[in-house]
């Protein structure tokens, strides 16, 4: 499975991106469960976000949904935070 994360907004408005491939990794089952329920919850189109807050585009095998700080749920913030400590 392939994670993309692109994150914009924030402070300096300096944007990030990075993506995760799961094939050969030891926690792909879990990255994969967490993949599954962050994009179940994300948006159609980008949300309204708060000043100097993050905005994410999250791919997942070529699906994109949106969220925003500081709505994120539990499986969107851990699989951001996954993708933007580990991608390339």
């Amino acid at each position: 499975m392939r994670i993309s994360v692109k994150r914009t907004g924030g402070f300096g408005g300096i944007p990030r991106h990075r993506t995760l491939e799961t094939a050969g990794r030891a926690d792909a089952v879990g990255l994969q469960a967490l993949a599954r329920q962050a994009i179940e919850a994300g948006r159609q189109a980008p949300p309204v976000g708060v000043p100097d807050g993050f905005t994410y585009e999250l791919t997942v095998d070529g699906r994109t949904v949106y969220c925003a700080d500081p709505r994120l749920t539990d499986a969107q913030r851990a699989l951001i935070t996954a993708v933007m400590k580990e991608g390339g």
